[in-house]
């Protein structure tokens, strides 16, 4: 009897303890954080077990996201539905729930600027669900601290004025074979219909890749970027629908498709890293000081894999590092230009006065058949 006793109790109270951490995580703590934030009158919708406001969330998005959009600058609405919604009702700072992670929201311009610039040391950066921090990669986007100095320090040259106008005759030259398309189609009668969001987007994905991985490894940088394209929109489905924790490590079929996809961008970039180094140790010229050819030979450069030596440790990366960073610049860049580009082409077709205006400029200054030059750029005031 006595060792039964004794066998049950050692095999309870494991149990019992994980029960009660389990508790304390998803109850008792986010009670004591409500509660913290009321009693300063800070209010905001019922925090809900294991969930938290994510049910609320992924409902307001998917009403938002289906209904069509008026032609305004009022974006709130749909493209941070729950906020609006729950401004109106608790007011410009409240307090929301993704699962078990408290997130204060705040809007006042005063209060934003004291939280980035003077005490910007006391806050952490978001954390985005598994999946897309997958896509998004370990990189600038998401470290902290002096690991995100660390590579800020090796990746900020390639983002000088000097190096960027380097890369303009990459990016004209992707620009005009875009146009040369866009005029195949136009056989001089009437008129053209073009889905530009759609055009913007390849167009961008190209200078990323020209940029990053530059001409000589452009069509397998390309490669690895369809693969990413295909692993954010199998992704899209992680903000429109619940959180549940755990869930995306069982076999499910997108899980299985965003494993093989992770597993294929990861080792593609790994090879290419491997044939770019090869292919500097052969040259002659590499490591000779000039202006770097593209971001990854900037990365390359600092993780003393660029085929030359000289670089000092508090200066490397690993290609494990560089491969995140190439991730990151590719979902930091791609979508945000795109859609920059896109709401540009919809207000120049709401005020065509500004279309005029711009097309004198620019032809004035570069001419009919000219493509721009660094010299030209600060001169097109207008564009």
């Amino acid at each position: 009897w006595f060792a039964w006793t004794t066998l049950a109790a050692l095999i309870s109270y494991p149990l019992v303890a994980v029960c009660l951490k389990v508790v304390y995580q998803v109850w008792w703590m986010p009670r004591r954080i409500d509660n913290h934030f009321r009693r300063q009158g800070i209010s905001g919708p019922a925090y809900r077990l294991f969930l938290g406001n994510l049910k609320e969330v992924a409902s307001l998005n998917l009403k938002a996201s289906s209904q069509s959009m008026a032609f305004s600058h009022n974006i709130l609405p749909r493209v941070l539905s729950f906020y609006h919604h729950w401004k109106k009702i608790y007011g410009s700072v409240f307090l929301i729930w993704f699962g078990r992670t408290p997130r204060l929201t705040i809007s006042d311009p005063a209060l934003i600027r004291e939280i980035f610039i003077v005490k910007s040391d006391l806050f952490e950066k978001n954390e985005s669900p598994p999946l897309v921090r997958k896509i998004e990669g370990d990189g600038l986007l998401s470290l902290e601290g002096e690991k995100w100095a660390h590579h800020r320090r090796i990746i900020q040259p390639t983002f000088h004025a000097e190096n960027l106008k380097l890369m303009i005759p990459t990016m004209a030259m992707s620009i005009e074979g875009a146009v040369a398309k866009w005029s195949e189609k136009f056989d001089g009668a009437g008129k053209v219909e073009v889905e530009v969001c759609q055009w913007f987007e390849s167009l961008v994905e190209e200078v990323i890749t020209r940029a990053t991985f530059g001409n000589s490894c452009y069509e397998e940088g390309r490669a690895i970027f369809d693969l990413q394209s295909q692993q954010m929109l199998n992704a899209t489905g992680a903000y429109l629908t619940v959180f549940i924790p755990g869930f995306r490590f069982l076999p499910t079929r997108k899980n299985r498709l965003a494993w093989r996809l992770e597993r294929e961008i990861r080792e593609s970039l790994l090879r290419l890293i491997e044939r770019r180094r090869r292919m500097n140790a052969s040259c002659q010229t590499a490591l000779s000081g000039e202006c770097p050819s593209d971001l990854l030979d900037v990365m390359m450069r600092s993780s003393g894999g660029g085929g030359g030596g000289g670089v000092g440790d508090e200066w490397r990366m690993t290609a494990d590092e560089v491969v995140e960073e190439c991730k990151t610049l590719f979902f930091a860049g791609k979508h945000t230009t795109a859609n920059l580009l896109t709401w540009t082409t919809v207000l120049l077709g709401m005020h065509p006065q500004w279309q005029e205006q711009a097309r004198e400029e620019v032809l004035r200054v570069c001419g009919s058949r000219d493509t721009p030059t660094k010299d030209d750029l600060a001169k097109l005031k207008t564009v």
